[in-house]
């Protein structure tokens, strides 16, 4: 059954063996809209018990579909239906619960003040908060509010994470959080935040009359971190039982995790330097800590979300580690005290994400990448002693797959770059138990598309096989050179070179015009494990732009791209690939669409920069290489620099000190401000507009020579 859905499967792929005849609508794809005949939208598929998943499709009555027959029925679910479990909404800054069987939401908070983050205790009894930097807690069932911390200040955050916390080491989803509930709803673990030694960096509002200053603590590389302490204080409040960390800017604390009985927080420690981490087992009783797991690598060590480190056993007695220090990351069995059990998955492939242990049956299913076919993603299973590794989704196509609950099935959403998306639901033992749904349409090999295909490029010294996707213009001339838009973002395990279905009316109208489209990846991009981003280390930019390099001339010297015209576009850290491609890469690149890009590395926070570069008293040298400034002189083509004016996270600094520097050089280039734009300007839809028109445009009148047809832009 799987090779006949694998033979299903290559057949869908054949994208171009059919004589295309139909034409795509010129004033449709320059409003970004595809052929309803060509492709349709995926259904949203998820799981309701083990036995059912729901198919919601667009326009369509949700149905309700029996795993095992296929037997598809009308899912009726009441749209304003009463909550089966408490939910806390915010309703004009005050807390509200809708609570199972009452009429009318119950209002929690009447306070001017902000209410940030209010989480739910596990038996739904209690809801934790912060307002002004401090930690609160509300009784649901009196009403009653507790104010368990008093020392709050602007520079003194109680269960609300400093800035390079939320950016840098929790990650943006949550929401600056940094408080967690025990399992047993009785206590509450917080982390306090001691940002005074941070230096102040100014972000300003050009708005109203006198416009206005927006405050920030922002550790650039070198100045003081924010101080860190972490404790435990009970629901109904009482003292604070603190954990003997020290309160020192010279360490971080990465997310924790409770045990599943709340005996224990785990908590990893780490290092300034972020190349030795600890995992201790933290008692919240006393704050007594236990160290359970000590790793040391020479270039740095992540500080991983918790539930990417650890992933505790039902049986309470054992828990799975995860680790990059043989260059891949691997998943290692423990005793919940530290010692270890199995080394479970290992060799030249990366484990991406734990989806389910079957401890009745001594099994793990988890995702990966292999080395070979790093650009697709596949689903795994394991013996928890390491034996009888198979992979349990085809080849040729890149998979993100969701296990029923009780992980008796999966489904997997999968493509290639020649293939549209499709749906299919799948045993555990990998065979197709049925087909759920696909975006290809009746009429989709009859358009005229561009060729789209995954290529691998070698790199100049041939240690690597670089991952690329080109889409070609449409009906090449033999001998013809063609304008190239190169689209990167080039970070540190950062790669956005996948096998997936790339088609957009955009890159559609881009292949008539006749431009080669491509996306590329280097070394450290994440196709090669920890031992290719390893050469990122005390040396960001160099192997990154000497790989970049290596591609664009691959194309140039096929006789494909022209020289004259090879293009570098990029955002934050891919607005610094496309600065340094223009100044260090200016042998190569030709042109460059540059946004909220970082331009020296003294510039950035604290924690990211170091991770990679250590502190620039140790790496003097790595620092001045990394930078724009000093290539500056190199500059011969076109950029184009962008940046928000109120960018919290790339500073618009960054940008002015690079455009000033090529005024005093007599370089000529194009710069726009967005007014009131953050790290992007999305919220602001004209001003997106705007922007989205501004690189129309540079295309039009730097690449394709000609102006930009009317209709086009927004």
């Amino acid at each position: 059954m799987k090779k006949n859905f694998l033979c299903a499967l290559a057949l869908s792929s054949a994208a171009w063996a059919s004589q295309a005849q139909i034409g795509f609508d010129t004033a449709a794809l320059m409003k970004g809209v595809a052929p309803k005949d060509m492709i349709t939208p995926l259904p949203r598929v998820s799981w309701l018990s083990n036995e059912h998943y729901l198919v919601a499709s667009p326009g369509s009555p949700i149905q309700k579909v029996n795993a095992a027959t296929g037997q598809a029925e009308l899912y009726a679910q009441a749209p304003l239906a009463k909550p089966t479990q408490t939910v806390i909404t915010y309703k004009n800054n005050d807390l509200y619960a809708e609570m199972p069987g009452a009429e009318v939401a119950q209002r929690l908070t009447n306070n001017p003040d902000e209410e940030k983050n209010a989480t739910l205790s596990p038996n739904e009894k209690l809801v934790a908060f912060t307002r002004n930097n401090d930690l609160y807690c509300i009784n649901l069932a009196t009403l009653q509010e507790t104010r368990l911390t008093h020392d709050g200040t602007k520079t003194l955050l109680n269960g609300f994470a400093t800035w390079v916390y939320y950016e840098e080491i929790f990650g943006r989803a949550t929401r600056y959080r940094a408080f967690w509930w025990s399992p047993n709803s009785s206590t509450i673990a917080y982390m306090r935040f001691d940002e005074s030694q941070i230096p102040m960096f100014p972000l300003y509002m050009a708005d109203g009359v006198h416009g206005q200053l927006e405050e920030t603590r922002y550790p650039k590389v070198g100045d003081p971190n924010p101080a860190v302490k972490l404790g435990f204080i009970n629901a109904a409040g009482g003292p604070t039982t603190w954990v003997d960390f020290g309160e020192t800017t010279n360490h971080q604390l990465g997310w924790p995790k409770f045990t599943p009985n709340g005996d224990a927080l785990f908590v990893q420690w780490q290092n300034r330097g972020q190349d030795s981490l600890r995992l201790y087992a933290v008692n919240p009783a006393n704050g007594a800590k236990k160290e359970v797991y000590a790793e040391t690598q020479k270039t740095w060590i992540d500080l991983s979300e918790a539930d990417a480190r650890l992933t505790f056993l039902n049986d309470g007695k054992r828990m799975l580690l995860q680790s990059d220090k043989t260059g891949w990351n691997h998943l290692y069995l423990y005793t919940i005290e530290g010692k270890l059990l199995q080394t479970v998955t290992s060799g030249s492939y990366r484990v991406t994400d734990v989806k389910h242990i079957d401890e009745k049956n001594q099994r793990l299913y988890f995702t990966a990448r292999q080395k070979a076919t790093s650009a697709q993603t596949h689903l795994y299973s394991i013996g928890l002693d390491g034996k009888n590794l198979r992979q349990l989704t085809p080849d040729g196509f890149n998979h993100n797959v969701t296990l029923s609950p009780d992980a008796r099935y999966f489904t997997s959403q999968y493509s290639n770059v020649s293939t549209p998306p499709a749906v299919a639901l799948m045993d555990m033992e990998g065979s197709l138990v049925r087909q759920i749904a696909s975006a290809k349409a009746q009429n989709f090999d009859q358009y005229q598309r561009p060729r789209t295909e995954m290529l691998r490029i070698t790199s100049a010294d041939g240690k690597f096989e670089l991952p690329a996707v080109v889409t070609w213009p449409l009906n090449m001339e033999p001998g013809k050179t063609y304008p190239m838009l190169i689209s990167i973002y080039g970070g540190p395990d950062a790669g956005t070179v996948m096998n997936n279905w790339v088609w957009s009316a955009t890159r559609q109208w881009y292949a008539q015009q006749g431009m080669i489209q491509v996306a590329f990846d280097h070394r450290a991009s994440g196709h090669f494990g920890k031992e290719g981003v390893n050469y990122m280390h005390r040396n960001l930019g160099y192997w990154e732009m000497e790989d970049y390099k290596t591609m664009a001339q691959w194309f140039i010297k096929n006789g494909q791209a022209n020289p004259a015209k090879v293009c570098i576009t990029g955002f934050s850290y891919g607005g610094y690939m496309s600065c340094y491609a223009l100044t260090y890469g200016a042998d190569v690149f030709t042109h460059g669409m540059a946004g909220g890009s970082v331009v020296d590395w003294n510039l950035y926070d604290s924690h990211y920069t170091e991770r990679y570069m250590d502190l620039p008293s140790e790496n003097a040298e790595g620092y001045k290489k990394s930078s724009v400034f000093p290539y500056v002189n190199r500059y011969k083509g076109m950029l184009q620099v962008v940046h928000g004016t109120m960018d919290d996270n790339v500073h618009m600094q960054n940008s002015l000190q690079l455009i000033g520097a090529l005024q005093d050089a007599k370089k000529p280039f194009e710069f726009m401000l967005y007014p009131n734009g953050r790290h992007g300007w999305r919220n602001l839809p004209a001003r997106n507009d705007h922007y989205d028109n501004l690189k129309t445009t540079f295309i039009y009148q730097h690449l394709l020579e000609k102006p930009v047809p009317q209709g086009l832009l927004k």
